[in-house]
């Protein structure tokens, strides 16, 4: 039998409890575990997920629909936020903006791109075939004679490096979280000198490949230890693709 200072104390926890409910159905939403396998094409995961439509629409305008659904394919997936600061409009910058300063006609829509500069900067983020995270080798930014991660050559033969950078845990090299960088090399005479981009998914596998989803640079020139650019934030990893639309108009 409870005394009343017993039953105090339960009545106490038995409240504090049912704030915490509260507040956990307030704040949180258990969206249970993540699905590396997804039951349908690469471009149709893009087309199911609202970060990547824009991409989705861009592989059609591309002309490269065959690729996404067809072709077993490695892509490093842009977010639709990376198309968004891109072409950008006349105050904060972009493409619209550089095309306003020389006289030409900005970008409304998608569609306003030639498809063969779509496609030229999206084949920058393909691989033939199907690599996950644990098929590439270690790299250390600060250490890349003895980790270096690996090159590759693209869909496009554009060369890359990409790695899995071993982040720290409580103060101990190596022993946190691999993540997946994967770096532009724009002038393969000198594959020392690229435009990193950090992965902020990896391993999600629709039918015919993998999809390794792409983080947006914010301030901050690193995420963990995986060292970033900030022109990863533009499609194309870079101004090529600005300079491809410009030189066009």
């Amino acid at each position: 039998m409870m005394n009343k200072y017993t039953s105090l104390w339960v009545g106490c926890l038995a409240f504090l409890l049912l704030l915490s409910s509260c507040a956990k159905d307030d704040y949180f939403v258990d969206g249970g575990k993540a699905k590396a396998e997804y039951d349908g094409t690469i471009l149709q995961y893009l087309e199911s997920h609202p970060k990547f439509d824009t991409i989705a629409q861009i592989v059609k305008l591309a002309g490269l629909e065959d690729a996404f659904t067809k072709e077993e394919i490695t892509f490093f997936a842009p977010t639709d936020e990376v198309i968004k600061r891109t072409i950008g409009n006349l105050d904060v910058g972009g493409l619209n903006a550089d095309l306003y300063r020389a006289g030409k006609d900005t970008i409304v829509v998608l569609a306003d791109v030639p498809a063969a500069i779509w496609k030229r900067h999206l084949m920058k983020y393909m691989l033939k075939g199907k690599y996950l995270l644990k098929d590439f080798p270690q790299l250390d930014f600060d250490l890349r004679p003895l980790y270096p991660g690996g090159y590759y050559f693209g869909y496009n033969d554009d060369l890359y490096n990409i790695g899995v950078v071993y982040n720290r845990s409580n103060g101990i090299k190596y022993a946190g979280y691999r993540q997946l960088s994967m770096s532009y090399v724009p002038d393969p005479s000198n594959p020392n000198s690229f435009i990193s981009a950090a992965v902020a998914s990896s391993d999600i596998q629709p039918t015919n490949g993998v999809v390794h989803a792409l983080a947006i640079h914010i301030g901050n020139n690193n995420i963990g230890e995986t060292f970033i650019s900030s022109a990863s934030n533009s499609f194309g990893l870079g101004y090529e693709f600005n300079n491809d639309v410009i030189l066009e108009k």
